[in-house]
């Protein structure tokens, strides 16, 4: 039996979206369309104050001398990326994280977020 991976499920209707109009359409239409979803897709970078930045880095300490697992959240070019690992250092220019595929560095002008995970 064949997958459709286009079929989407909306109520009670199966719709596959602009997958079946993109035949009909101009390739300029379709390059519209997709130009236009990236812009929905982007995420302004979040405004941090000063509380915000002192949280991050009690969770950031606790994490650290702990050794518990923390979900870490970057912005980078329009962006919200997660990321999931063991903090093991952390300097006045990036974070160094473990998880399963290996040791990350992470910039801290890109952090936006960090929560311990219990």
């Amino acid at each position: 039996m064949k997958i459709n991976r286009g079929l989407k499920v909306q109520d009670d209707l199966k719709d596959r979206g602009n997958i079946k109009w993109t035949a009909m359409m101009l390739p300029e239409h379709v390059i519209e369309l997709r130009e236009w979803q990236e812009d929905q897709d982007k995420v302004k970078k979040p405004v941090l104050d000063e509380f915000d930045y002192d949280t991050m880095q009690e969770e950031i300490e606790r994490a650290l001398i702990s050794r518990m697992e923390t979900r870490l959240t970057s912005w980078k070019k329009d962006k919200l990326c997660y990321h999931q690992g063991i903090i093991k250092e952390a300097n006045n220019h990036y974070l160094r994280y473990e998880d399963p595929v290996g040791i990350h560095q992470l910039p801290l002008e890109e952090l936006v977020g960090v929560m311990i995970l219990t």
